[in-house]
């Protein structure tokens, strides 16, 4: 988190998180058509159906190392680009998740005590 003095951490851009979390689909998404390639076009090029690159796309799929490195080859984005992407998704959503949030709450507890 990035401090300045007199001002609300909360007020600082690079502090704010967005109100909904960016599935690594909508770079994709973004991506293929900055580049004028189809969904058809990328996933025969990847050698998977346009149905799990469209469910890729639309959020509905996990990135996994398989596919980002796929993507990789044909569009040149690092495979680790799509993995971080991934991974920074799933923790926002998980810090959303009260339940979830409240248990590691009660593991801290738990581990502080030790």
């Amino acid at each position: 988190m990035i401090t300045l003095p007199g001002i609300d951490p909360k007020m600082i851009a690079n502090n704010l998180t967005a109100f909904e979390p960016t599935h690594p689909g909508e770079f994709l998404r973004e991506e293929i058509e900055e580049r004028g390639i189809t969904q058809t076009k990328l996933a025969n090029e990847i050698g998977v159906k346009v149905s799990l690159l469209n469910e890729l796309i639309n959020g509905k799929r996990d990135f996994t190392l398989e596919y980002a490195m796929m993507i990789e080859a044909a569009l040149g984005i690092e495979a680790d680009f799509w993995m971080n992407a991934q991974t920074n998704f799933n923790r926002q959503r998980l810090c959303r998740d009260k339940s979830f949030m409240a248990k590691l709450a009660d593991i801290r507890k738990i581990a502080a005590a030790l």
